[in-house]
């Protein structure tokens, strides 16, 4: 539109009224709402990100790869390689709010502290031997550990072991950057406490089931705890199938059982900005077509089955990563056991009373 403007200023002598107006608006940095409309308002969501699968086949090896050429230290500070997605323009985002990486660490490294205005997660899909320190407690990670950094947090990640290690990071990044309210700052290169514990202090405080320490009864923004652990996840899925089973209340939708991962302070989602659950299907599951404001990912933790996105049936195996972009119609269908691990960006969108969901 601004080049349109621009072109009518270098013909002013032969400028009808109209014209000088668009004109003069041009001149003047103005863009009036009347051309724009449609597209600052259009009936429903049309997102540029498009929906889209990355097979961890192709990303695991790649991430290998670059454990032997690229280095962690200084500078780079992560080994982590973005999922861009392919109606974002080059940009290195999921969706325009949701960052999402596979970040490896090999032998013996460590990834140095710093800590950022960022929201972050780690979700393990395979392997263990590394410790994530955040703010000085050394948390274990393991397969099917949803492990938090809430933002502002000082993190570091060392490798105990002669193998490596892959998982997936989640960040609010692009949301951040739209909003000019980064900070970051660099933390110390070895990490804080290198001593491996089964078990982090967060851990040891707050993750006993119905019980919170009279201690810290204030509210926090992000959940206190910095591991939520494969074992109890496991295990709550498995219980929802079974009172399905014995004919009581529990699942979702038919053979769709799924656990929310919540703020023991609130009882609300374990960051500001970003919800986490975990969803098993029962093989043969389908679930019910949908849409939803806002943006979401998935990853296979483990069985085979299909994502539909707006009408396209994609197959999915282990560690598979699906972007859901917001009101895209979406659907799984499992062939075995099927379980996914989601996170989105929900909360913000409710925090802004904005969210809607409807059938598909």
């Amino acid at each position: 539109m601004l080049v349109r403007l621009a072109e009518c200023i270098s013909s002013v002598g032969s400028m009808n009224p109209e014209e000088r107006l668009y004109a003069d608006f041009a001149a003047e940095n103005l863009i009036p709402l009347w051309t724009q409309v449609g597209d600052l308002m259009p009936v429903h969501p049309k997102p540029r990100a498009r929906p889209h699968v990355w097979e961890w086949k192709t990303l695991h090896p790649l991430a290998e790869r670059a454990g032997e050429l690229v280095p962690v230290g200084r500078g780079g500070e992560r080994r982590a390689i973005a999922l861009a997605n392919p109606g974002l323009g080059g940009l290195p985002y999921a969706t325009p709010t949701l960052w999402a990486a596979i970040q490896y660490l090999g032998p013996r490294e460590v990834a140095p502290e710093h800590r950022h205005t960022q929201n972050a997660f780690r979700f393990v899909v395979e392997g263990e031997g590394v410790w994530t320190v955040v703010n000085g407690d050394p948390v274990a990670m393991r397969r099917g550990d949803f492990l938090l950094t809430p933002g502002w947090h000082f993190h570091g990640h060392h490798n105990t072991t002669d193998a490596p290690m892959a998982w997936i990071d989640g960040l609010d990044i692009p949301l951040v950057h739209h909003t000019d309210t980064s900070f970051f700052e660099f933390g110390p290169d070895q990490v804080t406490d290198s001593s491996t514990p089964s078990v982090s202090r967060s851990e040891r405080l707050w993750a006993h089931p119905g019980l919170r320490p009279v201690s810290a009864l204030g509210a926090t923004p992000s959940s206190p705890i910095a591991a939520y652990r494969w074992e109890h996840t496991d295990r709550a899925l498995d219980e929802q199938l079974a009172l399905e089973d014995e004919g009581h209340p529990g699942t979702v939708e038919p053979g769709h059982a799924a656990v929310r991962y919540t703020n023991p302070t609130t009882g609300g989602d374990v960051m500001p900005t970003i919800r986490a659950e975990f969803h098993r299907l029962r093989p043969g599951t389908a679930t019910a077509a949908r849409r939803e404001v806002g943006s979401s990912v998935y990853q296979v933790f483990d069985g085979e089955g299909s994502v539909t996105l707006d009408g396209a049936e994609r197959r999915l195996t282990r560690g598979d990563l699906v972007v859901v972009p917001s009101w895209c119609a979406w659907s799984f269908r499992a062939e075995t056991r099927f379980d996914l691990f989601r996170f989105a960006d929900t909360p913000v969108f409710e925090g802004l009373h904005q969210y809607r969901e409807e059938p598909a």
